[in-house]
């Protein structure tokens, strides 16, 4: 069961998805009896999106469940989230929430690609921490390409995140500007010029915030990866590894950013046991 919900960012109603583990269901009217206990009375519209071809048949709230929050990649409709990752992450046993960031389908407010945006992820999990079948000891954040940016800030920044995975990401967003050339006219107008403003990109890269990255850290990167380059994912390794940090890395040699579905699902797999093992 997936559904497309509204939620508070600050002052913006945003969107996100949350999809539930394999054969499970909740009630809708429930779930939004549960979000106006926590916003107030404001309409926050919600819409069930898929449910599985044999229909669900247990209660969510039968237990409290471990949660990855999913930051995806892009900007705007680029890179949107891929709805069918969602329900590979939940055939793991975990509640899946994927923040669509501010601006984007129908979310008030603009997404700066990682500027006031970076929010949208503790004010989701602030919003889960507040419902009652998720266990709220087992939350970890899943970002991928440019995601990192939006999920590196909340493990830097609040105490909810207990694991981090950084899968093809973004760790210093001035050398994304200076390889992704393609990119440079979209970074130039919602970024600035990194050479006129060096402090947006470090606010917006992963490899500042390391210091304060308290949790375990994954870094799962392709060796032949053109759109963030490898050497993202090895720096951030190397980086964290200086401050003392927790860190493993998956490297997968000779795949690139998106991995073909057989090996998406094993490398899916292994990220989740090294989750469960931290």
């Amino acid at each position: 069961m997936m559904i497309h919900m509204t939620y508070l960012s600050g002052e913006y109603k945003v969107k996100g998805y949350l999809s539930l583990p394999y054969g499970y269901k909740l009630d809708l009217d429930e779930l939004n009896a549960q979000i106006h206990q926590i916003y107030g009375p404001a309409e926050m519209p919600m819409t069930v999106i898929a449910n599985n071809i044999k229909e669900e048949q247990q209660d969510i709230n039968e237990r409290k469940w471990p949660v990855l929050i999913y930051c995806r990649g892009g900007i705007g409709r680029v890179g949107q989230v891929k709805t069918e990752w969602l329900e590979r992450f939940s055939r793991s046993g975990f509640i899946v929430f994927a923040p669509v960031y501010r601006g984007t389908e129908g979310g008030e407010g603009r997404d700066e690609f990682g500027g006031g945006d970076m929010e949208d992820v503790p004010a989701a999990c602030s919003l889960l921490s507040s419902l009652p079948f998720i266990d709220t000891q087992r939350m970890s954040a899943m970002g991928f390409s440019r995601g990192s940016v939006n999920a590196a800030y909340a493990a830097s920044e609040t105490d909810y995140i207990r694991q981090l995975v950084l899968w093809g990401g973004v760790s210093d967003l001035a050398k994304t500007y200076e390889e992704r050339i393609d990119l440079r006219r979209m970074l130039k107008r919602v970024v600035g010029n990194p050479a006129k403003v060096p402090e947006a990109y470090q606010a917006r890269s992963p490899i500042h915030m390391a210091e304060r990255i308290n949790c375990p850290v994954l870094i799962v990167h392709g060796s032949d990866d053109v759109q963030v380059h490898s050497g993202h994912g090895l720096q951030m390794y190397n980086r964290l590894k200086e401050v003392g940090a927790d860190v493993d890395m998956h490297w997968y040699e000779n795949y690139g950013h998106h991995m073909p579905r057989e090996m998406h699902m094993r490398a899916i797999e292994r990220m989740f046991n090294w989750i469960r093992e931290h």
